[in-house]
């Protein structure tokens, strides 16, 4: 039996039951409650889409006050320990775990589309060498629609997938040559004979090496784009639906989608924690941030998350990755600021009170840099990781049939009719 609730318009005395499936009340239900019978009927006002869902999805569940992320529901912490990037990029976008084979020719097809068509690479070389990478990564995707125009065609299976296995592969390579561009170096092309994570260290130019950082670098690096795969509705996931839904090819919306990443409240947040630590610089300087931070003179970077009331679960992985790695690479001051910044924080009540832990930015930032990655490519990395969701998003989208193109409502609330006055009159 579904549930309902009943709800007393008292403006007109009348009664109305709405229906309740998982929590949420379908909104177009709202529209049944008029003043009159020319009335459109009601509306939600939710600036932010703070409490609302805007889809059915069965990829990321997340249960933030009890720190739970799944995807297709195995938990983040069994698949950071014992899967990988690209077998977790098939889960999303399949929906299933692959066997060996279907794992084989995922991991193949993706090998196959990592060379840049010449007409991108000319697109990479045009800019600036002090041009933003992020920048560069969204007019290169969005320059790749013009490269291959048969991916309009979202009706045709085959070449869906296609253009999936060129964005999974082409993103990393996109990223380091616009990196070696900007340093002023040569290209290095894909080696079909290294994996996703190895292959792009390579095209970056980090030397192969036995011991030191050049040894642990692919498999941290191969986790924190795990980690980063997907979170379910959150801005560029949005926008990657949205794009989807007016029929816009998958290279269009996923260069939406890293537009929205660009921004510092979204993909730029872990290149403004290590900022902030470096501006702490020690671990005695932490009680004066945390002052400054409850005085509100200065916001506290990588703590608090808009799902997770508790501590993020993918933070919890990073710190103890991020020990790791300094245990083979040797001491840390940032890190040890982190760790005495995290203590600290989550020993005094305004921050307990107000539910402020660590985010997935908080550690991550103090990774790359640790690995040999700038500041400023921190959010490209990113990008590289969530192409995976966002595809898997853009796909489960076209196969919904509830959904439409996306057309929210708005309440005007400008000046009412006015008469134009020429402008020899004003």
């Amino acid at each position: 039996m579904n549930s309902k609730i009943t709800i007393i318009d008292h403006r007109t005395g009348k009664p109305y039951d709405l229906p309740v499936d998982q929590g949420a009340i379908p909104a177009i239900e709202l529209r049944r409650v008029k003043e009159s019978d020319d009335d459109l009927g009601l509306m939600s006002y939710d600036p932010g889409f703070k409490n609302t869902a805007s889809c059915l999805s069965k990829i990321t569940f997340i249960d933030g006050a009890r720190s739970i992320l799944r995807y297709r529901g195995y938990p983040i912490e069994s698949l950071a320990r014992d899967s990988n990037y690209l077998e977790t990029a098939y889960l999303l976008i399949q929906g299933v775990l692959p066997g060996r084979d279907d794992l084989d020719g995922w991991v193949e097809q993706i090998k196959r589309h990592r060379d840049l068509p010449e007409c991108i690479q000319q697109v990479i070389k045009a800019f600036r060498s002090e041009a933003h990478p992020m920048g560069v990564l969204i007019s290169s995707i969005a320059a790749l629609s013009t490269c291959y125009p048969e991916a309009r065609r979202l009706d045709d299976t085959q070449t869906l997938e296609q253009q999936t296995y060129r964005l999974i592969g082409m993103m990393p390579t996109i990223a380091a040559y616009s990196l070696r561009h900007r340093l002023g170096l040569d290209v290095i092309a894909p080696d079909a004979n290294l994996g996703h994570t190895g292959n792009f260290l390579r095209m970056l130019g980090q030397r192969q090496k036995s011991g030191g950082v050049a040894e642990i670098s692919e498999k941290v690096l191969d986790v924190i784009l795990l980690l980063h795969a997907d979170l379910e509705q959150n801005c560029s996931a949005n926008v990657m639906r949205c794009v989807a839904s007016s029929l816009g090819d998958p290279h269009c919306a996923t260069a939406a989608a890293v537009a929205a990443l660009s921004g510092p409240r979204h993909g730029g947040a872990n290149e403004r924690v290590l900022e902030q630590l470096r501006k702490v610089g020690s671990k005695d300087q932490v009680p004066g941030l945390l002052k400054r931070v409850k005085a509100r003179e200065e916001r506290l970077m990588g703590f608090g998350h808009r799902v997770y009331r508790d501590y993020d679960p993918r933070a919890r992985i990073l710190k103890q990755i991020a020990e790791d790695v300094f245990a083979e690479i040797g001491s840390s001051p940032l890190l040890d600021v982190a760790k005495e910044l995290e203590r600290v924080a989550l020993e005094d009540d305004f921050f307990v009170q107000r539910r402020l832990y660590p985010n997935v930015d908080f550690y991550s930032g103090i990774i790359l840099d640790s690995i040999g990655f700038p500041a400023n490519e921190f959010t490209v990395l990113f990008a590289i990781a969530r192409t995976a969701g966002w595809l898997a998003q853009y796909r489960e989208f076209l196969a919904d049939a509830e959904q439409s193109i996306a057309r929210p409502r708005q309440i005007y609330d400008g000046e009412d009719e006015r008469e134009y006055i020429p402008i020899t009159d004003r």
